[in-house]
């Protein structure tokens, strides 16, 4: 790779110590005998400086210069030297040195709609995981340190870390973004339960620009498994939306005004969304003629690309002038120009494009159900399919705080989640979905199963028993009292089942099979496909009879996130039930819906875990309990385990198979996207 030095990149590396030699462009499958860092494929720059026995010098894509100029709101480009932190984090690429230019195509359902996928690529956090997915490294932070019993948790900085527009990163933008955003409730209503530690808020103290402390009130040694894999950046830009705020800016609102908002809080709606959500659409959607009036399009960002455009059929990104990775021979990261997103809802043209190879990357939505398809076609279109199992299955759940009263009592009836479990077929399940390539299996809440988890309930009521589902039916006091052949509530009332699914999340098939066994019984559905967003709305507004979603999550995610043991048992994006249920528990019982003992007991225990030490005798039990109360009860009713299809175009270099094809580790976040490149 032809190498372009900068004015004053010379002078920079100078200073990071004695001229040595460069350093050897190493990379995961050739390393050329360095040793390996302390964490696994990468370096900081001293570390590697010092196991090569070399001096980095520094090169830039040649193109940033331009591309920099695209991003609204951006001064003119400094020098490479002043544009990387003094401390890079040094990334070995998996196969080579990558080749600047090119745009990265992708494509997603809708707005907030399949997107995590093509977040993935470009997102940062303070940390992440490994693709072993067991280790975690860092990323925005240079490194951590606990204390003894994990009740304070150390970050340390990048010296001279820069956002997008050049504006320093320091310790007091992860103090805003939880002061002033996470747990300001004018900005979020609720706070989310990541930022709180049993239910406590944590104290964030800033010790210098390069140190930050968290102060747990109690322990929580996942937190930093949250920081590794969540979606939800822990910093946000004071310099740009502290301008906006209130508590921050006594003129917050004059300003705002001045662009045409209500005040300083509706600015930071437009460019944050009230949310932690990373996706939530641009003043460029949200406040298209009042933009321009605004200091820049889109929130400055750390991730390695920023939007440039945003609209109802795409997005479109540039690379950031100031990312803070450089691969072992000097050159900035990005490889990658450009990124192009655009929206396809229509499962079956978005498959076909995959077919033509109009997208280089895409795993999210992707079902198995698509794969014969998909590998047919893989060697003439010039892409690869990868069959990574998943960490996920495909469940069911019936909406046990329904707003029709006889519904409710009829879900909330444990005999009757039993015997719609019983009647489900997963071995026909796995056979014509699955390709038999899957596991029948019951929700338990983890995934994979921890040790402390009994297997009894990996098979609790899932087998395949039509003459017990109809006589819990019976015993229900459903029956069909009409003559019909599909039975009626124990009050007479004529009762369908309706089944609203997405296929980001579950597989056309299985829903339908899933509707034809439960008819099997005598209990009638009708199965309707809607879109993700026109699901996620109806569940949370606790409209729907049947929840249908993948769902579950690895022991590292639980002990950060408690939000699958909470009623309403994820977050919006996820597959919920117990919607009063959780309006009680948010309003301290002022409203919504009391739960019964064992979600109060879930409740406390979750919280206990999450502190617990792993491993011991309490940690243990507490975790067996918590399966045992979910399962038992069958809030969620699990279908098949299976594989699903990673797509990927030969052109796209450096890219290695996933170990899982999932959501839970943050899609694409272990693989490294900066160092992907094209090679057309």
């Amino acid at each position: 790779m032809k190498r372009i030095l900068l004015t004053g990149v010379a002078l920079f590396a100078f200073t990071m110590g004695a001229q040595a030699a460069d350093c050897p462009a190493i990379t995961v499958a050739d390393m050329m005998g360095v040793a390996a860092g302390k964490y696994p494929q990468q370096y900081e720059l001293a570390e590697l400086e010092k196991a090569a026995n070399c001096t980095m010098t520094f090169q830039e894509n040649p193109d940033i210069g331009a591309l920099n100029g695209r991003i609204r709101g951006n001064p003119a480009m400094p020098a490479l030297a002043d544009r990387l932190p003094a401390e890079p984090l040094v990334m070995a690429p998996y196969d080579a040195i990558g080749k600047y230019g090119g745009t990265l195509d992708v494509l997603s359902n809708a707005t907030e709609a399949g997107t995590s996928d093509f977040l993935s690529v470009r997102h940062v956090n303070l940390a992440r995981y490994s693709d072993d997915l067991q280790t975690i490294v860092p990323n925005i932070a240079k490194d951590w340190k606990w204390n003894a019993d994990f009740t304070q948790l150390t970050f340390f900085l990048r010296k001279g870390h820069r956002w997008s527009d050049g504006a320093p990163f320091t310790a007091d933008d992860v103090k805003f973004w939880y002061d002033n955003l996470a747990l300001d409730s004018k900005v979020i209503e609720k706070p989310k339960d990541y930022v709180l530690v049993s239910g406590e808020r944590m104290n964030v103290e800033v010790v210098d620009p390069q140190t930050v402390v968290f102060n747990l009130p109690a322990p929580k040694p996942g937190l930093l498994a949250h920081f590794a894999n969540s979606f939800a950046q822990g910093f946000q830009p004071k310099h740009f939306l502290g301008k906006y705020h209130p508590d921050i800016n006594p003129d917050a609102d004059k300003l705002a005004k001045e662009a045409g908002f209500e005040n300083g809080l509706a600015v930071i709606a437009a460019y944050f969304g009230n949310s932690d959500w990373t996706d939530t659409p641009s003043p460029l959607l949200n406040s298209p003629d009042k933009v321009a009036k605004l200091p820049a399009d889109v929130v400055p960002t750390l991730e390695s690309h920023i939007y440039v455009t945003d609209t109802t059929e795409g997005r479109h990104l540039v690379a950031n002038p100031y990312f803070h990775i450089v691969d072992t021979a000097g050159n900035q990261l990005p490889y990658i120009n450009e990124q192009d997103e655009i929206y396809i809802n229509d499962n079956e043209v978005r498959i076909l494009k995959l077919v033509n190879a109009e997208a280089d990357y895409k795993s999210q939505s992707l079902q198995l159900a698509s794969s014969p398809l998909l590998l047919e076609n893989q060697e003439k279109g010039g892409y690869q399919i990868d069959l990574r199992p998943e960490i996920t299955l495909s469940n069911f759940s019936f909406n046990v705080t329904s707003p029709d009263l006889e519904k409710r009592k009829v879900f909330g009836d444990l005999r009757f989640r039993q015997a719609m479990s019983v009647a489900i077929n997963r071995e026909e399940l796995n056979e014509v979905a699955f390709f038999g390539l899957g596991k029948p299996k019951q929700y338990i809440g983890f995934s994979p199963t921890p040790e402390f988890v009994d297997k009894k309930w990996e098979s609790h009521f899932t087998q395949y028993d039509p003459d017990m589902a109809k006589k819990l039916l019976d015993e229900v006091g459903m029956k069909d009292t009409d003559g019909d052949g599909f039975r009626e509530l124990p009050n007479g009332e004529k009762i369908v089942l309706n089944i609203q699914f997405s296929t980001q999340g579950v597989a056309g098939q299985v829903v339908e099979l899933v509707g034809q066994h439960w008819a099997s019984v005598g209990v009638q559905t009708a199965v309707k496909e809607v879109t993700p967003d026109e699901y996620r709305s109806a569940q949370s507004s606790n409209a729907l009879d049947v929840g249908s979603w993948r769902k579950s999550q690895p022991l590292g995610i639980v002990l950060g996130v408690n939000e699958l043991w909470v009623p309403p048992f994820e977050n919006y994006f996820g597959h919920r039930t117990g919607m009063l249920w959780a309006e009680w528990v948010d309003s301290k019982g002022a409203e919504g819906v009391e739960p019964p003992e064992y979600v109060k007991q879930l409740i406390s225990d979750i919280n206990d875990f999450q502190s617990a030490k792993q491993g011991s005798d309490n940690f243990n039990k507490l975790g067996a309990r918590m399966v045992e109360n979910m399962v038992s009860n069958l809030l969620f009713i699990g279908t098949v385990q299976a594989p699903a299809p990673v797509y990927h175009r030969n052109a796209l270099k450096n890219f290695t198979e996933f170990k899982t094809h999932s959501y839970e580790y943050y899609r694409t976040y272990p693989y490294r996207a900066p160092q992907w490149y094209l090679d057309e």
